[in-house]
């Protein structure tokens, strides 16, 4: 059975940093790439960060700078670590594990709530 975990979130004042979690079984982690998406309130889900099964990074111009992902294919978790944050990164954050070649597979967690209010 495969499982896809978010650590909790939480609320947070702007500036402050997060580190969000994602933990995963019953998947061969190595060959996934792994994707962090967030939803907000009567928006769309947007893609914020990214790294390949090879390890290649990538964020969305909004995050870049700011936020990271890593992974450790050992433990087979993939992290988000949330700097200097601010009000508009107030969303609901997804984790995402993708194949990409036959078969192709891809599943999510089931959301943690982060909130950066004053």
């Amino acid at each position: 059975q495969v499982q896809v975990v978010e650590s909790e979130g939480g609320l947070v004042q702007p500036g402050e940093s997060l580190r969000l979690s994602c933990a995963t079984s019953g998947i061969t982690f190595s060959l996934y790439d792994m994707n962090w998406y967030r939803q907000a309130p009567g928006k769309q889900r947007e893609l914020v960060g990214s790294i390949t099964n090879s390890g290649t990074a990538n964020y969305a111009d909004s995050v870049k700078g700011r936020f990271s992902v890593s992974r450790d294919n050992a433990k087979t978790t993939v992290s988000l670590q949330m700097n200097s944050l601010k009000p508009e990164d107030s969303a609901m954050y997804y984790c995402n594990a993708v194949r990409k070649f036959v078969p192709l597979r891809e599943y999510w967690g089931q959301g943690t709530q982060v909130t950066v209010s004053s």
